[in-house]
């Protein structure tokens, strides 16, 4: 039986790799030049307790946790909801759903995570919604144009060979959209990571706090060191989402 073969998925060039290495290693530079600094500066006894190191870990984690919550809905939704607007008479749907998540993304985010959290409360969960609303539209997106941009020839070659329809979309059409969706999955994280400072307007946690502090105190080195942080955080996830987008890359398809 003839193979279906997966097109426009070379392998990973040299030189993507090579970013791949360079990209954790600026990353770690940062973070040991922060943590240096942060061990020799002359901080006032304010600043010293704010950017206590556990404190700091503390609010990283919380940080982490409204993205991952936030990130593993988005998956939850976003990917099925997408698959089944690719489908049938469902696909006239789609330019309807996508204008409601268009308008998550286009409100402002603060502004979205206050008005929820005066509907469900000032807590975490208000956080998470107002994130997954906030993401979850590159995700969609790209589920439906990575779909729909498989080579219907492929399509059609894999009914001909005797494929079900939900065999052809398992083994045909989402490998050959896995570098798009992964595209709108890292896209998203990244969004995640720096909404999620707006957590702490709702009492969330996060390392927002130490930004919101900073500038309330009037703590200049407080507030940058929550801006680095978060930076840092975001770049780190997104070489995460480019190492899984580089080895997930479909080779070819049988």
């Amino acid at each position: 039986m003839a193979d279906v073969v997966a097109t426009g998925t070379d392998r990973p060039t040299r030189s993507a790799w090579r970013s791949l290495v360079v990209q954790p290693v600026v990353i770690l530079v940062a973070l040991i030049v922060f943590a240096v600094w942060l061990n020799t500066a002359e901080l006032t006894a304010t600043e010293r307790s704010t950017l206590n190191p556990a404190d700091i870990l503390d609010l990283t984690w919380q940080h982490l946790t409204l993205t991952a919550e936030a990130t593993a809905i988005v998956l939850v939704l976003g990917i099925p909801l997408g698959i089944v607007l690719t489908r049938g008479w469902l696909r006239r749907a789609s330019g309807v759903v996508l204008a409601v998540a268009n308008f998550g993304q286009a409100a402002p985010a603060v502004g979205l995570i206050v008005l929820l959290a005066a509907w469900l409360g000032l807590n975490s969960w208000s956080a998470v919604v107002a994130l997954v609303l906030y993401a979850i539209l590159p995700v969609l997106r790209n589920t439906i144009i990575g779909i729909e941009s498989v080579d219907q020839r492929l399509v059609e070659a894999g009914r001909g060979m005797g494929m079900s329809a939900s065999a052809v979309l398992v083994r045909v059409e989402l490998p050959l959209a896995v570098p798009v969706m992964l595209a709108g999955i890292r896209t998203a994280l990244v969004l995640l990571v720096g909404t999620a400072t707006l957590a702490t307007f709702i009492g969330a946690g996060g390392l927002g706090l130490l930004i919101t502090t900073g500038v309330k105190l009037f703590l200049p080195s407080v507030l940058i060191s929550g801006a680095v942080l978060v930076a840092l955080l975001a770049l780190a996830i997104d070489w995460l989402g480019r190492v899984v987008e580089t080895v997930a890359r479909p080779k070819g398809l049988r």
